[in-house]
């Protein structure tokens, strides 16, 4: 039995919710980072197929990235007929990098790669508003619940569609929507550093993900990760914890 949901299924909920969300507010379009990889392919697929793809702009935003990544993602926009926006995002990163490490003195791997999310957040942001659209994200149920994405980068968008699919919907859903299949059997790795995987991050597979946020089971070593992952990421899900003032100052002259 599998664990996953009907792709058809989750399909004509998704077209619909898309559809209502952006009626509702009545905004007209929507932009999104798109890196090659199956997440975002799909995402923008999606919104291409219920908004029409005149009103989806996907951003291209190298960062000292891997060319093939921008080859990936052009690929998907063809399919698709969405427009691209290249914002070149490598000069501002190194101007970045440079003035943070001279500000403290050193910048370790993890923090200078997360630079990189940021940076494209920033843009993203710039291009909807300048547009009159919103900016929508790709992250998944696996990430999201791991905290596998970066707090006021990736995660810094306006809407969510996928966040609560898991890896294999997601790649029964491209494959429904007809991702090309070359992007849905990448690798998936965020491409903040050569070599960098996923799964070689996180430590686990996306398959052991899965099956624990479908019914909780896992071996020992996986469960005890997961759930201190789980954990610790809590504060990336939720907004900024506010002071709150109690009910003996209210209305006191400060």
């Amino acid at each position: 039995m599998s664990i996953y949901r009907d792709p058809k299924k989750i399909y004509n909920y998704l077209e619909k919710w898309i559809i209502n969300y952006f009626s509702s507010f009545q905004i007209k379009g929507a932009v999104l980072g798109i890196s090659g990889g199956v997440d975002s392919s799909l995402l923008a697929g999606l919104l291409a197929q219920t908004l029409g793809p005149e009103n989806i702009v996907g951003v291209i935003m190298p960062c000292h990235s891997n060319p093939v990544d921008e080859q990936y993602a052009l690929l998907v926009a063809q399919k698709f007929k969405f427009k691209t926006k290249k914002v070149d995002l490598s000069k501002s990163y190194d101007e970045m990098f440079t003035v943070v490490k001279k500000a403290i003195g050193r910048i370790d791997n993890l923090p200078a790669a997360n630079i990189k999310p940021r940076l494209r957040m920033v843009a993203l942001y710039a291009i909807a508003q300048q547009l009159g659209y919103i900016v929508c994200g790709a992250t998944n149920k696996d990430e999201m619940m791991y905290g596998y994405f970066t707090k006021h980068g990736d995660s810094g968008v306006d809407v969510l569609p996928l966040a609560n699919l898991l890896k294999g919907e997601v790649k029964a859903l491209a494959t429904y929507i007809g991702v090309p299949q070359e992007l849905i059997e990448r690798v998936p790795t965020a491409g903040l550093w050569e070599g960098q995987t996923d799964e070689k991050e996180m430590g686990l597979t996306y398959k052991e993900l899965d099956n624990y946020l479908f019914n909780g089971e896992a071996s020992t070593r996986n469960k005890i990760k997961i759930e201190k992952a789980i954990k610790n990421s809590k504060h990336k899900r939720n907004f900024p914890v506010i002071a709150e003032i109690p009910d003996e100052i209210n209305g006191m002259k400060i």
